[in-house]
């Protein structure tokens, strides 16, 4: 479910930031794009490895990059490349799939970020 909402989250980054200025697409476009993406990225890793403390590891690293988009579309609404409404919509999909991400942590570790 998890990975299912972080390739959603990946896809929307995707449209929305084909809209930014084309001074960005090395810039902050590049960037949201990246961390969005490394979220399912890093979750399948992590599911593909073979022990509990490689997949803890990865699911770490794909709540980073899911804090990463977060500040990233603050910076894109406040520099005017994308609207509140829009900036609502991403970081609904973003705070579930960083809960559960969270969740699942606190699952395989018996403990984490709450």
């Amino acid at each position: 479910m998890v990975w299912q909402q972080a390739i959603l989250l990946a896809t929307e980054v995707y449209k929305l930031t084909s809209t930014f200025p084309k001074s960005e697409v090395y810039g902050l476009a590049s960037q949201i794009r990246r961390a969005a993406v490394s979220i399912p990225s890093n979750i399948a890793e992590g599911y593909g490895r073979s022990t509990n403390t490689d997949l803890v590891h990865f699911l770490y690293m794909a709540l980073g990059s899911s804090n990463e988009v977060d500040t990233q579309m603050v910076i894109a609404m406040n520099v005017g490349y994308i609207t509140r409404e829009q900036y609502e919509a991403m970081d609904a999909i973003n705070a579930e799939i960083n809960a559960m991400l969270r969740a699942l942590i606190k699952t395989r570790t018996g403990y984490g970020q709450t």
